[in-house]
C-alpha cells in the first residue's frame, strides 16, 4: 500500500484520436515541447524535432552528440531546445537546422537541464555541479554540490533553483552571485525534482521505491511510500490540486488542497494489469493526466474518478516519456524501443 507521512522537520475530457507514429529506431531519453514543436533526444545522440501540426520530421533531425543524448529541455526563445550529452556538450537546436554547442564540460556527462523562458535561466549540471546562465551571461555561475547532482528544477517565478543530491536538495537564489543555498535535508539518494505551480512545496522521486517532499511555508515535510518501483515520472496537474505519480500499477495521484497530502490517503486510477507505471504528463489546460505503462499502453484519466480512457493498447515497447502540446489536443509518446507516437485530439 502506498502511504503518505507527515515528517515534521523542526527548523474534462479525452479519447482516443488519431495517432502518427515516427519509428526512429533508438531509445528516446527525453521530450519536450517548445509552441508548435515537439522535440525527441535518442540514445544515438540525435534530437529529432516534429512540427505538431503538420505531423512531418523528414528533414527536422540534428545531431546533436557525439555519443548519447541524456537530456533535453525547451530553450528559452521561441522555436529551439538544449540537449545534454555523454560528449560534455550542451547543446542548443533550433528550428532553422543550427546547432551551436552552448556550454562544454570536458570529460564529463551533462546529464540534467532546465530552461525558465520568463527568466531568461538555463541551467545544466554535470557530476557535482550545477551551472546557471542568464539571458546576457558571458560566462555561467558554478554551483557546487558535495554529491552529485540527480535532477534539477527552477522554481514557478524563475527565482530559485533546486538541486538534488545525496541526502535532500539544495536551494539557490537565482539573483545573486554568491550566497549559500537552503538545505532541505533527508537521508538517502535523491532524483528526479519539481515544485508545486504555488511555489511551496519541492517533491523529490528517491532512489528507493519512495517520494519526499517539503513544504517551504511552515518547514513540514512528508515521505511518501509503498511503491512497488522506482518513481520515475511525476507531475502536478495544472492548478496542483493533484500530485501524479508512476511507480505503481496504477497512477497514484497525491492531494495537495487542505494542507497537503500528509495523513490522506492517495487517489488511483488507470491500470495495465501488472504493468508498472513508467510516465506521466498532466494536462496543460483540464485536470487531466496521461499515463504510460512499461507494456507500451498509454491511457487518460482524472485525478478523484477511477476510470481511465485508453489512448495506446500495450505493444510490449515500454513508455520513456509522454509530452503534451500548449493547447493539450496532442500528446508525444517516448518509447524504449525508439518509436515515437503523436496521439491527435483534434475533431475530425
Amino acid at each position: 500500500m502506498v502511504t503518505a507521512e507527515q515528517r515534521n522537520s523542526g527548523s474534462s475530457g479525452g479519447g482516443s484520436g488519431r495517432i502518427a507514429t515516427f519509428p526512429f529506431g533508438d531509445y528516446v531519453v527525453a521530450a519536450a515541447v517548445n509552441g508548435r514543436l515537439f522535440a525527441v533526444a535518442l540514445g544515438d545522440g540525435t534530437v529529432r524535432l516534429i512540427d505538431s501540426e503538420t505531423l512531418d520530421a523528414e528533414s527536422l533531425t540534428a545531431r546533436a552528440h557525439g555519443g548519447a543524448a541524456l537530456c533535453l529541455a525547451a530553450d528559452i526563445d521561441k522555436g529551439a531546445f538544449l540537449s545534454g550529452g555523454d560528449d560534455g556538450k550542451l547543446v542548443r537546436i533550433a528550428t532553422v537546422g543550427t546547432i551551436e554547442t552552448v556550454a562544454e564540460v570536458k570529460g564529463r556527462w551533462i546529464e540534467h537541464v532546465t530552461t525558465h523562458a520568463a527568466s531568461g535561466i538555463r541551467a545544466y549540471a554535470s557530476g557535482k555541479d550545477a551551472y546557471v546562465l542568464g539571458k546576457k551571461s558571458a560566462e555561467a555561475r558554478k554551483l557546487t554540490h558535495a554529491t552529485s547532482v540527480g535532477g534539477l528544477a527552477i522554481n514557478p517565478k524563475g527565482k530559485r533553483l533546486a538541486a538534488t543530491h545525496y541526502n535532500g536538495v539544495s536551494l539557490w537564489w537565482l539573483a545573486t552571485q554568491s550566497s549559500e543555498p537552503t538545505r532541505l535535508e533527508w537521508k538517502g539518494s535523491h532524483l528526479q525534482v519539481t515544485w508545486s505551480p504555488d511555489g511551496d512545496y519541492v517533491m523529490t522521486a528517491m532512489q528507493e521505491n519512495a517520494l519526499h517532499g517539503w513544504r517551504l511555508s511552515d518547514g513540514e515535510h512528508m515521505r511518501m511510500s509503498g511503491y512497488a518501483a522506482k518513481v520515475r515520472s511525476m507531475a502536478f496537474t495544472r492548478r496542483g490540486h493533484y500530485l501524479a505519480t508512476g511507480g505503481s500499477e496504477r497512477v497514484i495521484c497525491w492531494p495537495f488542497t487542505g494542507g497537503g497530502p500528509m495523513g490522506k490517503a492517495p487517489t488511483e486510477f488507470g491500470g495495465a494489469g501488472d504493468s508498472i507505471v513508467s510516465a506521466v504528463a498532466a494536462h496543460p489546460l483540464h485536470d487531466i493526466v496521461a499515463a504510460g505503462f512499461e507494456n507500451g499502453s498509454v491511457m487518460l484519466g482524472q485525478p478523484g474518478q477511477p476510470g481511465a480512457k485508453l489512448v495506446m493498447k500495450a505493444n510490449g515497447n515500454a513508455i520513456t516519456t509522454l509530452v503534451w502540446n500548449p493547447d493539450g489536443d496532442k500528446l508525444l509518446v517516448g518509447t524504449e524501443g525508439g518509436d515515437v507516437h503523436v496521439a491527435d485530439f483534434r475533431p475530425r
